[in-house]
């Protein structure tokens, strides 16, 4: 059976590992300050809840998609949440397909859409991207968990228009 897109992968927001991480240290946290707490009155209590909320939204970010890429019929699509606007980027305006480090830095704050210095940038974890550039001289970042993948498909993808 043939697949209906070239391409198409979900980018979460609860799956990157240095925020999991971070979650699950303030949880820790929580549940040390609830068992070491010398008065036993309600403030007590509160760690506990805290500590459980914090594990319970880490869950639920597991499962909440921040955006959705897929190459089809000579374009790039990228849907985010709800309110986010999708992005359409023709496969004919582009004039440069390359791989790249998202960023030099550890932590990256998950971003849709984001307008800076000449770039578009689409990043929810990871550390590595594709870097599409248009005839403008526009650059679009598009973070990705299987960048070599993209990159194929998206080349591929340019050959069938030519």
């Amino acid at each position: 059976m043939e697949s209906r897109y070239a391409y198409i992968e979900k980018q979460y927001i609860g799956r990157d590992y240095v925020r999991i991480f971070i979650r699950l240290i303030m949880a820790a946290f929580c549940f040390a300050a609830y068992v070491y707490e010398r008065d036993r009155d309600n403030t007590q209590d509160l760690f506990l809840v805290v500590g459980f909320g914090i594990i319970g939204v880490s869950m639920l970010l597991l499962f909440l998609i921040q955006y959705k890429i897929v190459v089809d019929n000579g374009s790039l699509i990228l849907d985010g949440l709800w309110t986010t606007k999708r992005v359409k980027i023709d496969l004919n305006s582009i004039v440069e397909v390359k791989k790249a480090t998202y960023s030099r830095y550890y932590f990256n704050n998950p971003v849709y859409n984001l307008h800076t210095k000449g770039t578009i940038r689409f990043y929810s974890s990871g550390k590595d991207a594709v870097v599409l550039t248009d005839r403008d001289g526009l650059e679009y970042f598009i973070g990705t968990q299987r960048p070599n993948e993209l990159l194929l498909v998206i080349k591929d993808e340019m050959k069938k228009l030519k």
